[in-house]
């Protein structure tokens, strides 16, 4: 069952064209031209119940409107959008009910009043009955950790600990579709992972269905099965990170520890990625080349003491499918 629908939206924004040249200010001020940038043309995706979906593509994308689209903040120039069944900004009281969103740039959380005292007037805003409220509020706090910040007000609050409150904050109401627009930007290692695993935990455990927009590529690796990638309002690619990175990046990376640090380019010219030390990366497509040949190839020309296989980094893949596509 899909909970989210969209099929051909466009939404357009006007800018004012810019000017030269004496009172140009005045000029645009009084008799202003405008230019027409579409941030989205034409795009089409279902999210069925439960899925963890990653939404990435370079700044200026559509991401961020998309979402806004879908939570009924903005209206179309175009298409169908359907949430939970219902079209988001002609119903969406009903809908926002049961929608969670976060935007890491912004706070939904009272800047002044202890954290437990935002939740307390979410609760009244979302008409929360009392049972309900305090045990969706105790699973919270021990899944997030923030039983040690609930009273402290939100300006003192480092940047992990109000993003943690603001999921927490966007949970309250127990909705079955949550966004996530970059809900890590800023976090340190530590609180990056916790945020992780309370994501994790949300879609696997509550089957809440996320939509996650980032940057952060070991986001979407650590979370996300599927990637919808977004580029100039369009998408160019829906599929699993695996069918990613057969199809754009079919490469292996040979990872070899050296006993001794000798001139390895040279004897294995063509395969050698970059050399670290004793270090040594070796790139290559195991349709052309097989592992055991190449690990068999290597083991036989130097001393090694250690060796292992890995993926490229999704950065590097992503890196690739933006230059292929000339985005």
């Amino acid at each position: 069952m899909s909970l989210i629908s969209v099929k051909s939206l466009v939404k357009t924004f006007r800018q004012v064209k810019p000017r030269k040249g004496a009172f140009s200010s005045l000029r645009n001020l009084l008799f202003p031209e405008y230019t027409i940038k579409k941030a989205l043309d034409q795009i089409s995706f279902e999210i069925a119940e439960g899925e963890l979906v990653g939404y990435i593509g370079p700044n200026g994308a559509g991401k961020s409107t998309t979402v806004k689209l879908l939570s009924g903040i903005l209206t179309p120039d175009g298409g169908d959008v359907q949430v939970l069944g219902k079209c988001p900004w002609q119903h969406r009281q009903e809908v926002v009910r049961e929608l969670g969103v976060v935007f890491g740039q912004k706070t939904q959380l009272w800047w002044d009043i202890p954290v437990i005292e935002s939740f307390k007037l979410l609760r009244d805003i979302y008409r929360i009955p009392k049972r309900d409220y305090e045990q969706t509020l105790d699973l919270l706090i021990t899944t997030l950790d923030l039983s040690h910040i609930l009273h402290m007000p939100v300006r003192t609050l480092s940047l992990g600990q109000r993003m943690r409150s603001d999921i927490a904050a966007s949970l309250i109401h127990s909705p079955k579709i949550l966004f996530l627009d970059e809900p890590t930007i800023g976090l340190d290692a530590v609180s990056k992972l916790s945020v992780r695993d309370c994501i994790r935990k949300l879609n696997k455990e509550k089957k809440v269905t996320i939509l996650l927009t980032t940057h952060d590529m070991d986001d979407i690796e650590a979370l996300c099965k599927r990637v919808l990638i977004l580029s100039e309002g369009r998408i160019f690619l829906d599929g699993t990170i695996q069918e990613l990175r057969s199809s754009i990046l079919p490469e292996r990376w040979l990872v070899i520890d050296l006993a001794h640090k000798d001139d390895f380019i040279h004897k294995t010219e063509g395969f050698v990625l970059k050399q670290e030390g004793h270090r040594v990366w070796l790139s290559y497509n195991p349709e052309v080349t097989s592992t055991p040949k190449l690990i068999a190839e290597v083991t036989s020309a130097h001393a090694i003491t250690d060796l292992f296989v890995e993926n490229p980094p999704i950065e590097e893949i992503i890196a690739k499918f933006y230059k292929s596509a000339n985005l």
